[in-house]
């Protein structure tokens, strides 16, 4: 049976992802996993081009990612660029150079492509036994999926990512009632009507920020590569943990990213507001999203 070691790097708006994984013909071996918080996104989303400091630390962690594969002797490294190299009239700076000093060529992605990927990582390991609600926060967008075991029922992404939302408005510290309303308001007003004919009452959220949820509601790590059930009364103490927190309270807790440590209670507002607008009575947390539905595909 023939093994190839494989390299997928997830060039996130606000987290590049990499993982390092043997595959066959019929089953995926992870061997490494990392993360990095670039903020691609900050500086420049909402204008549609990549700032010049967010250029330069996303070269310094692609060269990393790129020298870990190739000491793991991975045979072949892929790359997916999504919201903010998407929309970045700038895109091309980033995606020339990376192809000319490290040899890496990068795939910008469609907000739809991109949701057809998440799903088949979540799928992966996932058997939608009862439909589930995927929810996918970026930084630059958000994906929904309604799947079941047939497959995708409906989907979309959405470019409304917290790097945008925390870039597009002025926020008090701690979060105030009003502020809650102004990201609320936001969302409805960028979804429309596409919620109107889900009656979905499970939320399956997608790795990142829901990892941060379920450790501050348990104070311990995310499990390594488990899907993990959550009570709503245990999601929302979490949420409203995290909504009122301060910037200082964040910082000094050691469970939450350094990424995440500012744009956290724009997360928790957005998944606060889809759970009550679903009436949603449960959250299962996927450790798996986009590079591991690539890893499906190849």
């Amino acid at each position: 049976m023939i093994t190839k070691r494989i390299a997928i790097i997830d060039l996130g708006t606000n987290t590049f992802n990499l993982l390092v994984a043997d595959k066959t013909a019929s089953q995926v071996n992870r061997i490494f996993s990392t993360k990095d918080g670039v903020a691609l996104g900050l500086g420049g989303i909402n204008e549609n081009k990549i700032a010049a400091d967010a250029l330069e630390r996303a070269m310094a962690t692609l060269r990393n990612f790129c020298s870990i594969s190739r000491a793991m002797k991975a045979n072949t490294i892929y790359a997916f660029g999504t919201s903010a190299l998407r929309n970045a009239s700038n895109a091309a700076e980033l995606v020339n150079q990376a192809q000319s000093e490290l040899d890496l060529s990068i795939e910008i992605i469609s907000g739809s492509r991109e949701a057809e990927l998440i799903y088949k990582g979540v799928a992966s390991g996932y058997d939608f036994k009862n439909p589930g609600l995927i929810m996918d926060i970026g930084g630059g967008s958000t994906e929904f999926i309604l799947a079941d075991q047939k497959g995708i029922l409906k989907s979309r992404s959405f470019e409304i990512g917290v790097s945008r939302i925390y870039q597009l408005f002025c926020f008090s510290d701690p979060m105030t009632v009003t502020d809650c309303r102004k990201i609320t308001d936001y969302l409805e007003k960028s979804t429309g009507n596409f919620f109107d004919d889900i009656r979905c009452k499970r939320l399956i959220g997608a790795s990142g920020s829901f990892e941060t949820f379920y450790k501050l509601a348990y104070d311990k790590e995310f499990p390594d590569d488990e899907f993990v059930t959550m009570t709503i009364a245990d999601v929302q103490r979490s949420l409203e943990k995290i909504i009122h927190s301060t910037q200082k309270e964040r910082d000094a807790n050691p469970l939450i990213i350094p990424i995440r440590k500012k744009m956290a209670p724009l997360a928790a507002v957005k998944t606060r507001w889809i759970i009550n607008k679903l009436a949603m009575n449960e959250l299962v947390i996927s450790p798996f999203a986009l590079k591991e539905g690539v890893m499906t595909e190849l």
